[in-house]
């Protein structure tokens, strides 16, 4: 006569854990759905160039500019810390914001603009079709990309500054990390720019390095 809640009580094991393994299921399906959905957005509206353009300008944007202030605060003397970290982080903020709010107000007209001039070619209204949806999201995934390339960027590159905040011994001063850390992802970036383009990778990472050390140099000459 036990075997009849040992059963129960197995069932019931057997319910939850195929529960648990619909809603995985259901959970990954969903995001499968959404990334083709996207795929097919961006492959629509011929985006893909636009959204690695604004990968690379931005990011490019967001590096030089912690680069400038860690350059500045080297030139100028050590500030407090706090300051360095509050100053960086309100520069990379607003990099951000104005990436997101400003990508999203030109591309939205953009691909608003274009929607109605598909539509006047074709005599229909596209408003539910992918190409009215792709009208519609694309803006905000460019807006997106447009905002957290430099915002993201900028925060990595200041990581030094936040290791050293909770007393993490680094082998280099802080500031001297980060300008470290701007240059090697300002390469990075210049060799990535460098792959899409077709050019000789190298020489693409010492231009856009370049760029920031005479950037670097402006910064100490105008200081002194």
């Amino acid at each position: 006569m036990r075997w009849w809640p040992l059963q129960t009580i197995t069932i019931r094991k057997i319910d939850q854990t195929a529960f648990h393994e619909q809603i995985i299921l259901s959970r990954n399906l969903f995001f499968v759905t959404v990334i083709k959905d996207l795929r097919l957005f961006i492959r629509i509206t011929s985006s893909q160039a636009i959204i690695r353009r604004y990968f690379v300008v931005n990011g490019f944007d967001g590096a030089l500019t912690m680069l400038g202030l860690a350059t500045g605060f080297r030139v100028g003397g050590e500030a407090a810390l706090p300051l360095m970290i509050s100053a960086c982080v309100g520069a990379a903020v607003a990099l951000g914001v104005s990436g997101v709010t400003s990508a999203y107000i030109s591309e939205s007209a953009e691909r608003q603009k274009a929607l109605k001039e598909l539509e006047q070619a074709m005599a229909a209204d596209l408003n539910h079709t992918a190409h009215g949806m792709a009208a519609r999201l694309v803006p905000f995934l460019i807006a997106l990309v447009n905002g957290l390339a430099p915002l993201v960027i900028s925060l990595v590159i200041i990581t030094p500054l936040w290791l050293v905040r909770f007393a993490v011994d680094l082998p280099w001063p802080a500031l001297d990390t980060v300008i470290g850390l701007a240059f090697v992802v300002i390469f990075f970036l210049g060799t990535f720019l460098g792959r899409v383009s077709g050019e000789f990778w190298l020489w693409s990472g010492i231009r856009t390095v370049s760029i920031a050390l005479v950037t670097a140099m402006i910064i100490v000459v105008v200081s002194h």
